[in-house]
């Protein structure tokens, strides 16, 4: 590969790469198929590599490249999938030992379908927790997922083998789910961007148990490969009946929209969270930086309390639906904190849970009026930096579950607005922080806009200092 083995090339860096001859679809293969077999064995961000199949697609889509006729605009681009979208050819697990790999595994699910169609080279499948119930990466299949930058810490979850792999240059971009900040927890945690669309925005099937709060997420290591990755991911689906229609535009050229003048709010607390002081300082330093570019900020809270009581109703009782379905004697071989999770689901009535999404619809509301003040709302991704790996909680918290530590992500699953995490900037101890942007149901060009602002005011480094990448 032409680049320096420490300097880790973009999605788009890759095409234009492809488009000069410079570099071939093969030839970005084999260097990410390196990465991961130098790399993944300190990180554990891969559940499934297929090399063979990866390398077959390259070569086809180095031939196109030849003739001067990709299929899509990330032709080539080397990619992997969370372990929760099913997959021709490949058993899709969940992190669950209790779902049997010996069977038919015949269809791909809307984001496989796209990536295919689109011609990008599939790698391999990411780890999950069981079934993406928690916001760290482990489970009793496939172990602990660690994060690049310190191998001793957390890569977040639940999308955290995707969020590992990208960050680590084991692929240039992957997909993963979001149901309470499942990709932008470690997007945060690993110095990456991970955006959480409109609900809807991105087709699912099967339907997610977690309705409402389920989305599918593009990771990458630019906004401009978010962007063109959700060109891909957007694309209709019959499959999925709550999926929105098509774009008219595309976000490939929204992204470059000019957004100085807007009007953003920036709560650093959301009015109830205790943020580590380091983290407050670096993510208020940034908003500065968005200030000084053009935004009108206001410091200001969005003014609700916080939504985890329902929250923990309509996460639970999904989980409980879904865990019925799995044949009997699972509950003993499961993570025991999922089986928590499934047993506190049964204990909720039918008026616990529609109350719950009464709560979630009424906070929605809240936020559309709010947004007719405020183009978006800016906060830190994370209240705190990455912890231990291979533990629910941050160890010494005394909390009991992994909503308490990530209050920042979770209501805007609630509220079905689309979010994203930029990194920001880096703790002393060199650690990668996280700001987010919130916008409206529908504005995802607008986030993904002001993301991109930050991005060219704030450009954060592509070199790994520590980590993997030693």
């Amino acid at each position: 590969m032409p680049a320096n083995t420490g300097t880790l090339l973009t999605a788009s860096e890759l095409v234009a790469a492809y488009s000069t001859g410079e570099l071939s679809p093969v030839e970005a293969t084999q260097a990410a198929l390196k990465a991961i077999e130098e790399r993944d064995g300190e990180c554990n961000a891969y559940c499934l590599v297929d090399a063979e199949a990866a390398l077959e697609q390259a070569k086809g889509s180095e031939e196109r490249w030849r003739q001067g006729n990709p299929i899509g605009w990330l032709d080539g681009v080397p990619t992997s999938i969370k372990d929760m979208f099913l997959t021709q050819g490949w058993p899709t697990l969940r992190g669950s030992k209790a779902i049997d790999p010996d069977q038919p595994w015949e269809v791909d699910s809307p984001v496989t379908a796209r990536l295919r169609e689109n011609g990008l080279v599939l790698l391999g499948k990411t780890t999950t927790p069981e079934l993406g119930w928690k916001g760290v990466t482990d489970n009793p299949l496939t172990g602990i997922t660690r994060n690049p930058w310190d191998t001793t810490r957390t890569a977040g979850g639940s999308s955290g083998g995707s969020a590992a792999a990208v960050a680590a240059g084991m692929g240039e971009l992957s997909v993963g789910t979001d149901g309470g900040g499942s990709v932008r927890i470690p997007a945060s945690f690993c110095g990456i961007v991970g955006l959480k669309p409109t609900h809807g925005r991105i087709p699912l099937y099967p339907a997610s148990p977690f309705g409402a709060l389920a989305h599918a997420g593009p990771m990458a290591r630019s906004v401009d490969d978010i962007a063109l990755l959700l060109d891909v991911l957007a694309l209709a689906d019959f499959r999925d009946p709550a999926a929105l229609p098509p774009l008219a535009g595309d976000y490939r050229s929204a992204v470059r929209r000019d957004v100085r003048g807007i009007n953003a709010a920036f709560s650093p607390d959301l009015g109830y969270v205790k943020v580590d002081p380091e983290i407050a300082k670096i993510v208020t330093s940034a908003v500065a930086a968005l200030t000084e570019a053009g935004l009108n900020v206001t410091e200001t809270a969005p003014g609700f309390s916080d939504p985890k009581d329902a929250f923990d109703v309509l996460w639970s009782t999904g989980a409980a639906k879904w865990l019925d379905s799995f044949p009997a004697g699972s509950a003993e071989v499961i993570d025991p904190g999922l089986r928590k999770v499934w047993e506190q689901g049964l204990t909720y009535s039918a008026s616990d849970y529609l109350g719950a999404n009464a709560e979630r619809a009424a906070l929605g509301i809240h936020m559309g009026e709010f947004h007719t003040r405020y183009d978006v709302l800016i906060t830190p991704t994370m209240p705190i930096a990455p912890f231990e790996a291979g533990v629910d909680v941050p160890p010494g918290s005394g909390m009991s579950g992994w909503p308490e530590w990530t209050p920042f992500s979770y209501p805007f699953n609630m509220t079905q607005q689309p979010a994203i995490s930029v990194p920001a900037g880096f703790t002393e101890s060199g650690l990668p922080v996280g700001l987010q942007i919130v916008g409206p149901r529908h504005s995802d060009d607008l986030v993904l806009a002001v993301a991109k602002l930050l991005e060219e005011i704030r450009p954060w480094p592509v070199d790994r200092p520590a980590g993997v990448l030693r």
